[in-house]
């Protein structure tokens, strides 16, 4: 059963930094991708960024509104998907997942199938 544990939120002011991290447990195999988005309060859940396994680097992508901003990585050897948040905005402010897939076929879109309970970023203008 693979279970993920999101850590790291808090509240700061606009400029400041966060860094969300998110534990995976339960994975037999290491061909997955994982992700974090974010939902505010009346706002449906956005997706912020991924990161999925290449046969040389992982490849990772972001949404427009936090490209040059955020940055995502992984552990790969503890199994720790990291979210470095710079240059924070309030509109950053939303409760953060942390997502991830089932096993990753080659060529095949990143599903995300498991979710984190969140934690929470407020950013004060």
């Amino acid at each position: 059963q693979v279970q993920l544990l999101e850590s790291g939120g808090g509240s700061v002011q606009a400029g400041g930094s966060l860094r969300l991290s998110c534990a995976a447990s339960g994975y037999r195999y290491n061909n997955y991708c994982m992700g974090w988005f974010r939902q505010s309060p009346g706002k449906e859940r956005e997706w912020v960024a991924t990161i999925r396994p290449d046969r040389t680097n992982d490849i990772t992508s972001y949404a427009d509104s936090v490209k040059g901003r955020f940055t995502i990585s992984k552990d790969n050897a503890k199994n720790i998907l990291y979210l470095q948040m710079n240059s924070l905005k309030p509109e950053d402010s939303a409760m953060y997942y942390c997502a991830a897939t089932g096993f990753l076929f080659a060529g095949r879109r990143c599903e995300f199938n498991y979710w984190g309970q969140g934690t929470q970023v407020t950013v004060s203008s």
